[in-house]
């Protein structure tokens, strides 16, 4: 496929709790050398700052333009596709796939809708919650001996396999169904809510470890491919639910 230059302007770059800011900096840099200027900060320690601005090294106009949110649900709304960087499997997890793989599927996607490529702290990564709340888990595909990249590194390498993935007509793997018939992030985000306040009502997650049970059910329905319909119907059933449990 070829993307068209708009769908660059619907990929995020999402840094979650950023510590330094000369990171934030350099990570600007990295997107506009490779044309992606949608930045999204969630709750950084120090931003804005003078050594984010250094080192930007003349991409102060993404750093300018970036989104400060407190939350990553609020950086995530509106996407259709979040991928969550991982530099290692997770116990319960979502597809894991190499960069590469995933940056041709995110460029079919940004050609209508927004997507979002998640990257966690300095030092500890994204939390369970932040993975939770992507569809995919990613990886760069390193030294195994030696994987020590820098925050900065990663998205440079994340936003050159964007830009190699957006003339390349490698097909895509993730997705089959028509993409606009598909659930977004508030979507998906809205019926586990419901579903949560379901279950609670009833009290099954009383009965069985209801965090992990929560995480597990995270999991299954980012990776269902759900539609839109399909939400609906799923959201009609748990309110029929709620007002028989009220009759």
């Amino acid at each position: 496929m070829v993307a068209t230059s708009d769908a660059f302007d619907r990929i995020r770059i999402i840094l979650c709790q950023t510590s330094h800011p000369g990171n934030i900096g350099a990570t600007a840099r990295a997107m506009k050398t490779m044309g992606i200027h949608r930045l999204y900060l969630v709750n950084p320690k120090k931003f804005p700052h003078p050594e984010a601005t250094a080192m930007s090294s003349g991409a102060d106009d993404v750093l300018q333009h970036a989104f400060v949110v407190q939350d990553l649900e609020e950086a995530l709304k509106g996407v259709k596709l979040a991928v969550g960087l991982s530099a290692r499997r997770r116990e319960l997890t979502q597809p894991y796939l190499d960069v590469s793989e995933v940056a041709h599927e995110m460029m079919r996607v940004a050609d209508h809708s927004d997507v979002a490529f998640v990257f966690g702290t300095e030092m500890s990564g994204l939390s369970n919650l932040e993975v939770h709340q992507c569809q995919v888990l990613s990886f760069i595909d390193a030294n195994p001996h030696y994987s020590s990249l820098n925050l900065a590194q990663a998205v440079q390498v994340v936003c050159h396999e964007l830009r190699q993935a957006s003339i390349s007509t490698k097909p895509p793997k993730l997705y089959t169904k028509d993409l606009n018939l598909l659930a977004d992030h508030d979507s998906l985000m809205g019926f586990l809510s419901h579903l949560e306040l379901v279950l609670e009502k009833i009290e099954f997650l009383d009965k069985v470890q209801g965090e992990r049970l929560m995480q597990r059910l995270h999991i299954l329905f980012a990776r269902s491919q759900l539609e839109v319909d399909e939400i609906n119907i799923l959201r009609g059933i748990l309110t029929q639910v709620q007002k028989k449990l009220k009759s």
